[in-house]
Formats: structure tokens, sequence, C-alpha cells
């Protein structure tokens, strides 16, 4: 990775040998996927950080629709088993589905969500011992003292009678706000079995500057015990004036997290405002810099803050797009099924409505391509299994893509 200069610290630039899915051949490499222009004129930190070449499959695939009109959804994640777990997020609910999406089961007893605008039952992760203790986690909208905010609670799933019992909160993102929009928020374990957590700092002018304030879990990635607690070795424990629970910080709407099957690096996809959405890799006690830097603009218009993209002691995005494709849910393709795709980095996008691919060598971003994008819907989450892609769209729509 091209770093910036002197004192700026740019994670990407601690670069390993891993994410190989590079493009085949140069002459592969085509225009950009980007043809639009961009709402600013803010120029990138470094060659290759945004509108890089784009590539095309060669490998034949298919595109199958296996399910439709489920509710509005936020997760769909590959089950230890084989199966999906999707979360409808209105409504407050899960449904255990097939590889070939059927119904098996509806799953009830959660606690109640803020179900409204982007708040609801959120993303849902499987504890490492799920096969013998059969304990999930979910993330949803909770009202808690009469405020909004993100939890975190965990339950035992008994799939015979489609409820989770002895459900635990085990964690809040306090402070709550008034504010039903960024919540985050997604969930991830770690090889050593300690969970991620991405949270928003919910899109208000008074709670977007906590990003920056390690004592409050808005704008933050978390990792905590599956009871709750910091994590061992987590980078601000006993650190006055910061949350021990605080992994890294200074983001806005975090809602993609995916470990590297190669690296075992987090990975993480970030909304910006009009221009700026990111992917980073996340490094412990690294400050991503919302909003202080950013490659986007106010909705309405005009710089954020003083309309910088550079600062000393704020890591830069491995890779940005502006204008946005608002990017959700991603994940890794680990197979070999489609050669190219191994270890490329997938992500649903919902303004952009598509799939994007992301080829990535040496933690760079080197080719894009987009699917999916004759389907005109909005791609919610994507999630990897046997050599397949799940996605779920946010019309309730779950498609498989496959090798043809």
């Amino acid at each position: 990775m091209i770093a910036l200069v002197l004192a700026y610290s740019v994670s990407s630039a601690k670069t390993s040998n891993a994410n190989s899915g590079a493009i085949r051949n140069p002459s592969d490499s085509l225009p950009p996927v980007e043809t639009k222009s961009p709402n600013s004129d803010y120029k990138p930190a470094f060659a290759g950080q945004t509108r890089i070449a784009g590539a095309k499959t060669n490998t034949p695939y298919t595109i199958d629709k296996i399910a439709n009109k489920l509710g509005a959804p936020f997760a769909i994640v590959a089950m230890p088993d084989g199966r999906l777990m999707v979360t409808i997020k209105w409504e407050g609910y899960m449904e255990i589905l097939d590889r070939n999406g059927a119904l098996v089961k509806k799953i009830t007893g959660f606690p109640a969500v803020v179900n409204q605008s982007q708040g609801g039952l959120l993303d849902v992760a499987f504890d490492p011992n799920f096969t013998v203790n059969k304990i999930i986690y979910w993330s949803y909208s909770e009202k808690y003292s009469g405020q909004n905010l993100t939890a975190v609670a965990k339950g035992k799933l008994n799939e015979a009678e489609g409820k989770v019992e002895d459900v635990l909160v085990i964690f809040r993102a306090t402070p709550g706000t008034g504010s039903t929009l960024q919540y985050g928020s997604r969930l991830v374990f770690d090889k050593d079995g300690y969970l991620f957590v991405s949270i928003g700092e919910k899109f208000m002018p008074q709670s977007r500057v906590e990003a920056q304030d390690p004592d409050s879990y808005l704008g933050k990635i978390i990792k905590i015990t599956t009871d709750g607690k910091p994590a061992p070795g987590n980078p601000f424990l006993n650190q006055p004036g910061a949350k021990p629970e605080v992994y890294s910080y200074g983001h806005r709407n975090p809602e993609g997290l995916e470990i590297d099957p190669v690296t075992g690096e987090l990975w993480e996809s970030e909304f910006g405002p009009r221009g700026g959405d990111e992917i980073n890799i996340i490094r412990p006690g690294k400050n991503y810099g919302w909003p202080v830097i950013t490659y986007g603009i106010e909705y309405q218009g005009g710089p954020v803050g003083a309309g910088i993209q550079q600062k000393a002691g704020m890591e830069q995005p491995i890779y940005y797009w502006d204008p946005v494709i608002s990017p959700s849910g991603i994940c890794f393709y680990r197979g070999n099924a489609i050669p190219e795709w191994k270890d490329n980095l997938f992500m649903a996008c919902l303004s952009g409505q598509h799939l994007n691919r992301v080829i990535i060598k040496n933690n760079k971003v080197v080719g894009e391509e987009r699917l999916m994008e004759d389907k005109h819907q909005r791609i919610r989450d994507v999630t990897y299994m046997d050599n397949m892609l799940f996605v779920i769209t946010d019309d309730g729509d779950i498609y498989r893509i496959a090798k043809k």
C-alpha cells in the first residue's frame, strides 16, 4: 500500500501477501465501474484508493431466486449446520431456511424492538460452540430509559418450539438518543471466540461528534466476551476516559463486518454521507476519522466540518466511493468453485442496487465488479456457504449465486 506522508497514519500501509484473488491477466482490466460524477473534487490520498479498474468474472455462474417477499430483512447468515438464518427487522423475528430457500421454522421470543426507520431486529451470530450449546447472539434497536440505542442480547435457540429462551441483554451502546437512524450493526466472532459489534453514531449533530470520544459507544466497533465484558487485550482497558469495550473509533455507520479468512484481520464497510462510503481494515485503538475527515459532503451540500480528508493520527480507508453505493453487509468468498472469486470481498449495496465484488491483493483493492444490477433491488446482506453466495434484498427476496 502506498503510504501518505510523514505523520499520516495509514493502516492500509501494513500489507501481507494474502487476498491474492486478483484479476487474472492485466488485459482483463476494464474501465472503472463508476461512471457518475463525484459529489466533490476531493483527491484520494494514494493511487488506487477509489475508481480502480473494473473486472469481469470469466467463470460461468448462475443467480437463482430461491425465496421472495420474506419481509423487511437485515441479515442473512449461514448457520453452522448448513442452513440459513434471516432476521426480519421491523417485525422482530427470525426465520430458519434451508439452502433452497424453504422455510424450516419461524423463531420468536425476542425482546421488543424500536421498529421505526433503520431500527428493528438487526444482525445475528452463532456461538463458537453453537452445535453443543445452541446459543445465538443478536443486535437490535432497544427503547431504554426513554431513548433509543443499539443493544446486544443472547439466548438459547429452541428450534422445536420456535423460540429463543433464557434471553439476556449483554451490552447496550450508550448514550441513547431520540434518533431512529444509524444503529450499525453487525456481529462477528474472531478465532478466539470474542465478539465484534459495530455501532453507528445515530445521525444527529450532537451525537456524531461522539464518534471521536472513546468514552462513548457511538460510532465505535467494540470487542466483548460472550458475557458482554471487555475482551482481554482491548486497546483501552484500564485507560481513564475511555470505555474498555472500545476496539476502534471514528466511525459513521458501519453496517458490514467480516473476518478475512486468510489474514484473520477484521474488515468493515461504512456509510459515508454524500460520498465517502468506505471499506477499512480495523485495527485496535485506531481512529478512523469521522466526522473530522471524510471523502463525503453533507447531504444538503457543503463540507463536513473543515472539509479535510487527511489528518495525522487518523486512518485512511482502504478504498472509498463517491458517489455512494451504500454498503451494507459484506462477506469473503472462501471457496474454489469460481477461482477468480477466491478471497474476494462481496458487498451488499443499497442505493447502488448491486452486489459489489472487490478484488484485493496485499490488502489493496486492485479491481471491482458490479453483479446483479439487472435485479434493480436494494441489496441488504450477503453470506457465504459451501462455494455459494446467498444474497437478500430489502424486498425480502433471496438469491443464490453458484458456479454454473
